[in-house]
Parts: C-alpha cells; sequence; structure tokens
C-alpha cells in the first residue's frame, strides 16, 4: 500500500481498544468523517488479526501499550511491516512508554487530553506516512536520537569524569538542574519527594566523580547528553 493515499478513496480505520465506551464513542467519531471508512472494532487483538484478514488498513487506533504488543506477538508482524499506520492514543505524558511505543512502530502518539479534532487529524495525517506526537516528547526522541549517534560515532569527549551512562529519569532530573532549578522546584516538578531528588544527584555526582552540581552538569553534556529545558 502507498503511504499517500488517493484523495478518492477513504481512510480505512480499524479500532482495537478495551474499553467498549471508549471504543463505541471513536466508532461514532470515525463513521462521522466523509473522509474516513471505518472497517471494524474489537476489544481483543486475535478477533482483530480474524477481522483484518485480508482487509486494507490504514490506521489502527488503540489506546495502550500492551494491547499493541499483544497484537504484534499474535499477528507476527515486525515492527517495520506495522510502521505508519498505528496510532496510540489516551496515553500519558511518559518518556519512557513514549519511546518504547516508537521502538514499537508507533507513528502516532497522543495524550489523554487531546480533543476529537485532534484525534481525527492525527489519523489523516499517520495514513499519510507523517509523524504525530506531542511537541515536549518530541524533544525527547530528538535527545535519544542524538545521544544514540554520538555513542556510535565513538566522538564521546575525553574528559576526567567516567563515562555518562545515565537512566531516562535521571536526564530528566538533570535537566532540570542544568535549568537551574533548586531541590525543591525540581521534586515539584516531577513529583518527587526533595529527599528522593537530593538522593538521585547525590549518587549522579558520585558516578561521575563530580564535586558539585554544577560539574556533574558538565560532564554529562560532554558525555554527549542535552541538557536543556
Amino acid at each position: 500500500m502507498s503511504a499517500i493515499l488517493s484523495a478518492e478513496r477513504p481512510i480505512s480505520v480499524y479500532v482495537l481498544v478495551e474499553s467498549r465506551l471508549l471504543r463505541e464513542a471513536l466508532v461514532r467519531l470515525a463513521r462521522k468523517q466523509a473522509s474516513m471508512g471505518f472497517i471494524g472494532a474489537s476489544g481483543d487483538g486475535r478477533v482483530a488479526l480474524e477481522q483484518l484478514a485480508g482487509t486494507p488498513c490504514d490506521v489502527l487506533l488503540l489506546d495502550s501499550l500492551q494491547m499493541l504488543r499483544n497484537f504484534l506477538t499474535h499477528s507476527g508482524a515486525s515492527n517495520r511491516d506495522a510502521s505508519g499506520k498505528i496510532l496510540l492514543l489516551g496515553m500519558e505524558e511518559d518518556p519512557e512508554h513514549f519511546l518504547q511505543a516508537v521502538g514499537l512502530g508507533v507513528r502516532g502518539y497522543l495524550l489523554k487530553d487531546v480533543s476529537t479534532a485532534e484525534v481525527m487529524e492525527a489519523v489523516r495525517a499517520t495514513a499519510q506516512g507523517e509523524a504525530v506526537c506531542p511537541p515536549k516528547l518530541c524533544k525527547t526522541l530528538f535527545d535519544f536520537v542524538a545521544t544514540g549517534m554520538v555513542s556510535r560515532s565513538g566522538s564521546l569527549q575525553q574528559t576526567g569524569y567516567r563515562q555518562v551512562s545515565l537512566t531516562l529519569r535521571q536526564r530528566q532530573l538533570m535537566t532540570l538542574v542544568a535549568g537551574g532549578m533548586t531541590n525543591k522546584e525540581i521534586a515539584s516538578n516531577l513529583n518527587l519527594s526533595e529527599f528522593t531528588v537530593k538522593n538521585h544527584i547525590h549518587r549522579i555526582m558520585a558516578h561521575l566523580h563530580a564535586d558539585s552540581r554544577r560539574k556533574a552538569v558538565e560532564a554529562i553534556r560532554a558525555g554527549g547528553f542535552f541538557l536543556r529545558v
């Protein structure tokens, strides 16, 4: 199937959502769109596969990563086979979940607070081979790719610190440190206790052999991470 759809043919949409209430709402929404052709709905991945057998599907709407994993497992489809047609909606603004979704071939990632108009526009964009995600998570993806490129090229700068190896949560925290936030402000921003933030920062400094927050930030930046707010 071509990534660019014919202007005459409606976008075929299948809804694979466990919640019956949400599933029915999405079905009604899709049916109201003249540019879309609703082809089926289910809350079970195996049923969806049976209904989709031999049926062209431009956009598959899902509402959970677990549902997506189950669907891909049962279908035997590779991530590349699924790319360009899967749209997740009702998601949390969680960078780790977002990156996992991208790795599974998702091309659309919508948060819980999106409007119905935004959902329909995302369906159209996904069907046309575009990628859709919130701006903040788009930055997460840029940072992730840039860091991977630096690591693969072997161009990490040589410093007196240990090689940088941080979790996504630690990078989030140190980005706020780089932005000049206090422990109290960081705790509020990340919904953590001030004690937890303090311990995180101390462990990161010890890991980098840095004797100050500023030097820890410098070491992380030198390692190829982009800590900007």
